[in-house]
């Protein structure tokens, strides 16, 4: 029976052990991992999809994604501090579930990770060609060079996004060396960003008028099932950006005294990053306004569509805080503040690549963990002899990743990010639940508050936002799992350690509940 395959927790913590990386990672440091990745994403990234999705409706959204997140991190909290290793949701799920349910997980994450590190390496590729090349340098990238194909929802002339090629290389590369050094380089990061965007935020909330705000939700709060519109489809769009928190969870087989740590790192960087974005997201909509280019039938043109990178490219558009690839820096330059915009700007040239660094890792450490299992081919977790990090993978994911940011646009690569986040968290929520039931007895260094009400709250705001996700976007998820369950049934089946009886210890033989120090 395949949903018979479930792997003990004693026995997943044992296989951690003896085939593990290295732990380095202390509360700050997660906490900085999960600030790293959330702010930029949404903020820098996602604002003008957002805006016109929803116009200036969009803070509502940034509050509807945020307080889903908050329930689906408590389950989060409770459920990595009990089992402190990579693998995140997909581990989870092998602990309760059985293996068929968590390679869906597994395979649900690396869609989530990857899209979404290529949906930012394109949104870094406009600060990089509107501020660094063309405020600073006066050089225009051709047309061909700086966006995809306009039938994907490039821009006129597109053909491939080279800088979104070049930066998630890069970073690739980085990864590849160590998580000390890209935890060092990423906390130097994240400084520049909450700097960014704390000045941000001085210099246009004074400003902002309220008549910015008329008409608040332009398509209405729900823009019909399917349609990605209205606040609730904006919702389901940027709640991609709040992945940070799940990268966390991702890290806990890297990290010291995970069973307080983790939680920490968890709520604490989801709750600063929410506080954030709703400002930045008041500021730049009260100084030029955020309301969306209407289609002709009343509606809002599709995020990311060939039809509004049409619009976008007309001169009385342009200015537009939904037709800016860099909405921040654009909004300063509108208000008079150029030369702060285009120091915002670098903030984020510089900055981003953080947020494309921490989805490359958690990415990878699903693949890592997949492999490990026996699920997916071995010499996918060969660690490195000399930078002790899961060298092949990372090389593999970076690829990918790149390939991705060159030919499709933010908005529908956020969209696509979303079906596998969405299904991953609800995962999460259940198998916390069923734990309750299965392991009452096991320490739980962190305890869910009223899980009663927080574990349904998570599977329905789960549900609810995708249903609300563009209907093509909620193809993808079905589409991706008919070719995980492919791959699987040929290889992984057949070739799983738990399948072949290769569970290291037995139940008992551990205290899986005490912190695990270097």
């Amino acid at each position: 029976m395949i949903f018979g395959r479930v792997k003990p927790i004693d026995a997943i913590l044992a296989t951690a052990e003896k085939k593990s990386l290295h732990r380095s990672l202390g509360a700050l440091q997660l906490t900085l991992f999960g600030i790293g990745c959330v702010i930029g994403t949404g903020i820098f990234v996602l604002t003008s999809a957002g805006a016109q999705k929803a116009g200036p409706g969009l803070m509502l959204a940034f509050a509807i994604a945020g307080a889903i997140c908050i329930v689906a991190a408590l389950c989060y909290a409770e459920i990595a501090a009990m089992m402190p290793v990579a693998g995140s949701a997909y581990t989870y799920t092998y602990s309760v579930m059985g293996e068929i349910l968590a390679w869906s997980v597994g395979w649900a994450l690396v869609l989530e990770y990857a899209v979404a590190a290529s949906a930012v390496s394109v949104g870094w590729s406009g600060y990089f060609s509107g501020t660094i090349l063309n405020e600073f340098l006066g050089i225009q990238l051709p047309a061909y060079l700086a966006a995809g194909p306009l039938a994907l929802g490039g821009a006129p002339g597109g053909l491939i996004n080279l800088p979104a090629v070049v930066i998630a290389l890069l970073v690739t590369w980085l990864l590849m060396i160590g998580t000390t050094e890209s935890a060092r380089v990423n906390a130097v990061l994240v400084a520049i960003k909450v700097t960014a965007l704390t000045a941000f935020i001085i210099l246009t909330l004074p400003q902002a008028e309220m008549d910015k705000f008329n008409p608040f939700l332009p398509a209405g709060v729900f823009g019909g099932l399917g349609s990605g519109i209205g606040a609730v489809g904006a919702a389901a769009t940027i709640f991609f950006a709040y992945v940070g928190f799940d990268a966390v969870s991702t890290a806990a087989e890297e990290t010291r005294d995970p069973q307080k740590n983790v939680p920490i790192g968890l709520i604490g960087s989801l709750l600063i990053c929410t506080i954030f974005y709703i400002l930045v997201a008041a500021g730049a909509i009260g100084t030029i306004g955020g309301q969306p280019i209407m289609g002709p039938n009343g509606i809002p043109f599709p995020a990311g569509s060939a039809e509004l990178a049409r619009q976008c490219a007309l001169p009385e558009y342009a200015g537009m805080l939904v037709c800016s690839n860099e909405a921040l820096a654009h909004v300063l330059r509108e208000i008079g503040f150029s030369g702060i915009g285009n120091m915002l700007g670098i903030a984020a040239f510089v900055a981003l690549p953080s947020v494309i660094l921490i989805l490359l890792f958690g990415q990878t450490r699903i693949f890592f963990v997949m492999s490990r299992d026996g699920l997916l081919p071995e010499g996918l977790s060969k660690i490195h002899p000399k930078w002790k990090t899961p060298y092949v993978v990372t090389a593999i994911t970076g690829s990918v990743v790149a390939f991705a940011a060159a030919f499709l646009p933010v908005g529908q690569l956020a969209d696509i990010a979303n079906a596998g986040t969405l299904y991953a968290f609800f995962m999460v929520a259940l198998a916390v639940m069923l734990l309750r039931k299965t392991e009452p007895s096991r320490v739980r260094p962190f305890r869910t508050p009223a899980l009663w009400l927080i574990g349904p709250l998570t599977m329905a705001g789960c549900v609810f936002l995708f249903l609300n996700l563009p209907f093509e976007a909620m193809l993808v998820l079905p589409g991706w799992a008919a070719i995980g369950f492919v791959i699987y049934f040929a290889y992984g089946y057949r070739k799983s350690h738990l399948g072949q009886g290769l569970v290291e210890v037995h139940e008992g033989e551990l205290e899986p509940t005490a912190p695990i120090h270097d």
